[in-house]
């Protein structure tokens, strides 16, 4: 899309009035206010659905008039630039639960489980649709769009990008934290018990591999992506994003209680990949391990697991949001 591109990944079922954008979409948003991070925000989020549905218009075969996707970009000025399509299925980038999409969706969350995404053929065509759209149009005017496994594809587009001195702004909506579940534990000495043990002992594995070239490299990558600032848009309802909660804020209760040094360390790295390079296996960071972010948390309360999930809560004008900005330094 032009203007401000997304490259975005879906995943979530919808029914006709949901896919409808006079019904279901920011109606609200009459006049759009680049500069107000509400409008942003829906907008993107908008961008995200529009990509979802232009895969369901190609499963349901309509075109033209009976097409349903285009008024979800139109709507704010876009222009559709170019569709990316998948190699494997043919589908394009906006996998749903249904129909030919749904394989192929679920392989790609398996690569993300096992720390692989980067080794996927979906992600190598993702990837060089950004440099192409940042070799034509310029960074300061793209967007990374995303949702769920989605998000994660954008997370590590924007990471791959940063890494080479490009920072665009990121959208990552329910982007996944695979991790123990610490987050649901409500008790809140207990958790942050075991995000302090986990800390120690992270920290501790990293110090002792610290001749170890991946271990030294991994906190070379992480101090090299600590200006770049992607939004992260998380409900706490929603386990496969929820971490990011306690991941952010345990760092600065740990600053604040003194051992900030440690977190530092601990948090460049994860145990697993720590305990595997300890075994003699290569592995990459997880792409959910970024230095800063602005991370917004949806504090509406939600009926069940899919609205925790789903696209269209982040579009909402009657959200009850906390935002916050996490620099790593």
């Amino acid at each position: 899309m032009a203007a401000e591109m997304a490259i975005v990944n879906v995943s979530e079922p919808a029914i006709s009035e949901r896919e409808n954008f006079d019904l279901s979409g920011p109606v609200h948003l009459t006049t759009v206010d680049w500069t107000n991070p509400c409008h942003r925000r829906s907008v993107a989020a908008s961008l995200v659905q529009s990509v979802y549905i232009l895969e369901r218009d190609r499963q349901e075969k309509r075109e033209g008039s009976q097409a349903l996707a285009p008024p979800w970009w139109k709507a704010f000025k876009f222009q559709l630039y170019r569709q990316l399509v998948d190699d494997a299925d043919s589908c394009i980038f906006g996998t749903i639960t249904k129909g030919d999409a749904l394989m192929r969706d679920l392989e790609l969350d398996i690569h993300i489980v096992r720390n692989g995404l980067h080794q996927t053929s979906r992600f190598e065509i993702a990837i060089q649709a950004v440099r192409h759209v940042v070799a034509t149009f310029g960074s300061n005017n793209i967007w990374l769009v995303g949702h769920s496994l989605g998000a994660a594809m954008a997370l590590l587009a924007g990471k791959n990008m940063a890494k080479s001195g490009v920072f665009l702004d990121a959208f990552l909506f329910n982007s996944p934290f695979f991790s123990a579940p610490i987050e649901r534990i409500k008790d809140k000495k207990v958790k942050h018990g075991l995000r302090f043990a986990g800390s120690v002992i992270t920290a501790g594995l990293a110090l002792a591999m610290k001749n170890n070239n991946q271990a030294h490299r991994s906190g070379g990558t992480f101090l090299a992506l600590s200006a770049w600032l992607p939004h992260l848009f998380v409900n706490p309802s929603d386990h496969i994003c929820s971490e990011y909660v306690g991941y952010f804020e345990h760092r600065r209760q740990m600053e604040e209680m003194g051992a900030g040094a440690i977190e530092k360390l601990a948090t460049q790295h994860s145990m697993g990949g720590l305990l595997l390079n300890a075994l003699g296996k290569q592995t990459e960071e997880p792409p959910h391990l970024i230095p800063s972010a602005h991370v917004t948390v949806n504090r509406t309360p939600v009926r069940d697991f899919k609205e925790a999930h789903g696209i269209h809560q982040w579009w909402r004008s009657d959200l009850h949001l906390d935002t916050k900005s996490y620099n790593y330094s």
